[in-house]
């Protein structure tokens, strides 16, 4: 299944920042498709931002969209 969706960012919004959006939104999406499937979803992000992948490994690090995205990983 596909989805799409579009957001209008602030420009003072960094490619890092956009990026984390995007998987927090992504995430959110699947979450409301899952409650409205009998069979639970499991599904694969593909990301090349080194940079939110090691964010989200490193928990020290408590961003607002980091700490948004460990929680609707789960």
């Amino acid at each position: 299944m596909i989805a799409k969706s579009q957001f209008k960012l602030d420009n003072k919004c960094s490619n890092n920042q956009a990026e984390q959006l995007a998987i927090l939104k992504a995430l959110e999406k699947l979450k409301g498709m899952s409650k409205q499937s009998i069979n639970p979803l499991s599904t694969t992000i593909f990301t090349d931002s080194r940079i939110t992948l090691d964010s989200l490994q490193n928990y020290n690090n408590h961003g607002y969209l980091v700490e948004e995205i460990r929680k609707k990983g789960c």
